[in-house]
Protein backbone atom coordinates (compact mmCIF):
# COMPACT_ATOMS: atom_id res chain seq x y z
CA UNK A 1 0.00 0.00 0.00
CA UNK A 2 2.98 2.54 -0.97
CA UNK A 3 0.59 4.15 -3.52
CA UNK A 4 -0.36 8.17 -2.60
CA UNK A 5 -2.34 8.37 -5.63
CA UNK A 6 -6.06 8.44 -4.53
CA UNK A 7 -9.17 7.49 -7.03
CA UNK A 8 -12.37 8.37 -6.36
CA UNK A 9 -14.73 5.92 -4.80
CA UNK A 10 -17.96 7.44 -3.07
CA UNK A 11 -19.77 10.17 -5.18
CA UNK A 12 -21.29 13.51 -3.71
CA UNK A 13 -24.74 11.79 -3.37
CA UNK A 14 -23.18 8.64 -1.68
CA UNK A 15 -21.67 11.26 0.97
CA UNK A 16 -24.53 13.27 1.60
CA UNK A 17 -26.84 10.48 2.16
CA UNK A 18 -24.43 9.05 4.60
CA UNK A 19 -23.69 12.00 6.63
CA UNK A 20 -27.37 13.39 6.43
CA UNK A 21 -28.55 9.68 7.75
CA UNK A 22 -25.84 10.24 10.29
CA UNK A 23 -28.02 13.47 11.58
CA UNK A 24 -31.20 12.33 11.15
CA UNK A 25 -30.80 9.24 13.39
CA UNK A 26 -29.04 11.21 16.15
CA UNK A 27 -31.54 13.92 15.82
CA UNK A 28 -33.87 11.08 16.62
CA UNK A 29 -32.02 9.69 19.52
CA UNK A 30 -31.94 12.66 21.16
CA UNK A 31 -35.26 14.06 20.80
CA UNK A 32 -36.93 10.50 21.63
CA UNK A 33 -37.96 12.09 25.12
CA UNK A 34 -40.04 14.92 24.27
CA UNK A 35 -41.79 13.09 20.64
CA UNK A 36 -42.39 15.96 19.34
CA UNK A 37 -42.01 17.38 15.81
CA UNK A 38 -38.52 17.38 15.54
CA UNK A 39 -37.91 13.97 16.35
CA UNK A 40 -40.84 12.83 14.13
CA UNK A 41 -39.56 15.06 10.97
CA UNK A 42 -36.08 13.25 11.83
CA UNK A 43 -37.37 9.69 11.85
CA UNK A 44 -39.28 11.05 8.47
CA UNK A 45 -35.82 12.19 6.88
CA UNK A 46 -34.46 9.10 7.68
CA UNK A 47 -36.90 7.02 5.75
CA UNK A 48 -36.93 9.44 2.57
CA UNK A 49 -33.26 8.97 3.11
CA UNK A 50 -33.54 5.28 2.61
CA UNK A 51 -35.95 5.82 0.12
CA UNK A 52 -33.64 7.63 -1.77
CA UNK A 53 -30.40 5.37 -1.06
CA UNK A 54 -32.44 2.19 -2.50
CA UNK A 55 -32.82 4.45 -5.77
CA UNK A 56 -29.08 5.37 -5.75
CA UNK A 57 -28.16 1.89 -5.35
CA UNK A 58 -29.09 0.56 -8.95
CA UNK A 59 -28.75 3.93 -10.69
CA UNK A 60 -25.58 5.58 -8.80
CA UNK A 61 -21.74 4.96 -9.38
CA UNK A 62 -20.24 2.17 -9.60
CA UNK A 63 -19.31 1.94 -5.78
CA UNK A 64 -22.86 3.38 -4.82
CA UNK A 65 -24.56 0.20 -6.96
CA UNK A 66 -25.89 -3.02 -4.64
CA UNK A 67 -24.41 -4.87 -7.64
CA UNK A 68 -20.42 -3.60 -6.87
CA UNK A 69 -20.69 -5.02 -3.03
CA UNK A 70 -23.63 -6.60 -1.55
CA UNK A 71 -21.46 -10.20 -1.52
CA UNK A 72 -22.59 -13.88 -1.55
CA UNK A 73 -22.97 -15.92 2.03
CA UNK A 74 -19.56 -17.87 1.03
CA UNK A 75 -17.56 -14.37 0.21
CA UNK A 76 -18.62 -13.04 3.39
CA UNK A 77 -17.68 -16.00 5.04
CA UNK A 78 -14.60 -16.47 3.60
CA UNK A 79 -13.67 -12.49 4.42
CA UNK A 80 -14.66 -12.91 8.08
CA UNK A 81 -12.13 -16.17 8.52
CA UNK A 82 -9.39 -13.38 6.88
CA UNK A 83 -10.61 -10.79 9.29
CA UNK A 84 -10.34 -13.21 12.17
CA UNK A 85 -5.92 -14.11 11.13
CA UNK A 86 -5.96 -10.02 10.23
CA UNK A 87 -5.09 -10.78 6.89
CA UNK A 88 -8.20 -9.30 5.18
CA UNK A 89 -8.27 -8.00 1.72
CA UNK A 90 -8.20 -4.20 1.13
CA UNK A 91 -11.22 -3.27 -0.70
CA UNK A 92 -11.75 0.11 -2.97
CA UNK A 93 -15.27 -0.42 -2.12
CA UNK A 94 -17.56 -1.70 0.49
CA UNK A 95 -15.56 -5.03 2.09
CA UNK A 96 -18.37 -7.80 2.41
CA UNK A 97 -18.67 -7.38 6.34
CA UNK A 98 -19.33 -3.37 5.37
CA UNK A 99 -21.71 -4.03 2.83
CA UNK A 100 -24.35 -6.63 4.94
CA UNK A 101 -23.49 -3.70 7.63
CA UNK A 102 -25.32 -1.19 5.31
CA UNK A 103 -28.24 -3.60 4.50
CA UNK A 104 -29.04 -4.34 8.11
CA UNK A 105 -29.13 -0.53 8.77
CA UNK A 106 -31.02 0.15 5.86
CA UNK A 107 -33.35 -2.07 6.82
CA UNK A 108 -33.51 -1.25 10.78
CA UNK A 109 -33.93 2.63 9.52
CA UNK A 110 -36.99 1.40 7.43
CA UNK A 111 -38.31 -0.25 10.59
CA UNK A 112 -37.95 2.46 13.10
CA UNK A 113 -39.29 5.05 10.96
CA UNK A 114 -42.40 2.43 10.24
CA UNK A 115 -42.82 1.61 14.08
CA UNK A 116 -43.04 5.41 14.47
CA UNK A 117 -45.31 6.43 11.62
CA UNK A 118 -47.80 3.57 13.39
CA UNK A 119 -47.26 4.82 17.03
CA UNK A 120 -48.93 8.29 15.39
CA UNK A 121 -51.87 6.73 13.73
CA UNK A 122 -55.08 5.72 15.77
CA UNK A 123 -54.30 2.42 15.86
CA UNK A 124 -50.88 3.09 17.41
CA UNK A 125 -51.32 5.86 19.54
CA UNK A 126 -50.58 4.65 23.29
CA UNK A 127 -49.30 1.43 21.95
CA UNK A 128 -47.15 -0.09 24.84
CA UNK A 129 -45.76 -3.15 23.15
CA UNK A 130 -45.56 -0.79 19.51
CA UNK A 131 -43.53 1.76 21.43
CA UNK A 132 -41.36 -1.26 23.33
CA UNK A 133 -40.69 -2.11 19.69
CA UNK A 134 -40.17 1.10 18.53
CA UNK A 135 -37.19 2.08 21.08
CA UNK A 136 -35.57 -1.71 20.67
CA UNK A 137 -35.20 -1.26 17.46
CA UNK A 138 -33.60 2.37 17.90
CA UNK A 139 -31.41 0.73 20.40
CA UNK A 140 -30.12 -2.04 18.26
CA UNK A 141 -29.71 0.18 15.30
CA UNK A 142 -27.63 2.09 17.72
CA UNK A 143 -25.75 -1.03 18.86
CA UNK A 144 -25.31 -1.79 14.98
CA UNK A 145 -23.66 2.27 13.99
CA UNK A 146 -21.27 1.43 17.26
CA UNK A 147 -20.24 -1.57 15.66
CA UNK A 148 -19.71 0.31 12.62
CA UNK A 149 -17.99 3.12 13.70
CA UNK A 150 -15.79 0.58 15.68
CA UNK A 151 -14.71 -1.71 12.27
CA UNK A 152 -14.29 1.29 10.21
CA UNK A 153 -11.78 2.50 13.10
CA UNK A 154 -9.90 -0.92 13.69
CA UNK A 155 -10.03 -0.76 9.79
CA UNK A 156 -8.86 2.44 9.26
CA UNK A 157 -5.62 1.44 11.46
CA UNK A 158 -5.32 -2.22 9.92
CA UNK A 159 -5.13 -0.84 6.49
CA UNK A 160 -3.94 2.38 6.96
CA UNK A 161 -6.85 4.21 5.15
CA UNK A 162 -8.63 6.53 6.81
CA UNK A 163 -12.18 5.82 6.35
CA UNK A 164 -13.21 9.26 7.77
CA UNK A 165 -11.43 11.12 5.20
CA UNK A 166 -12.90 8.91 2.49
CA UNK A 167 -16.44 9.37 3.55
CA UNK A 168 -15.78 13.12 3.64
CA UNK A 169 -13.45 13.68 0.55
CA UNK A 170 -14.85 10.45 -1.62
CA UNK A 171 -10.94 9.60 -2.40
CA UNK A 172 -9.25 6.32 -1.15
CA UNK A 173 -5.55 5.46 -2.26
CA UNK A 174 -5.42 3.45 -5.47
CA UNK A 175 -5.36 -0.07 -5.05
Amino acid sequence: MTSTKRVRVWDLPQRLFHWSLVACFATAWFTADDAGPVHHWAGYGAVMLVAFRLVWGFVGSHHARFADFVPRPGELWDYLKRVLRRREPPYLGHNPAAAVMILFLLVAVTAIGISGWWLTTDAGWGSGPGEALHEWLAELTLAAVAVHVTAAIYESIHLRENLVRAMIDGTKRAR
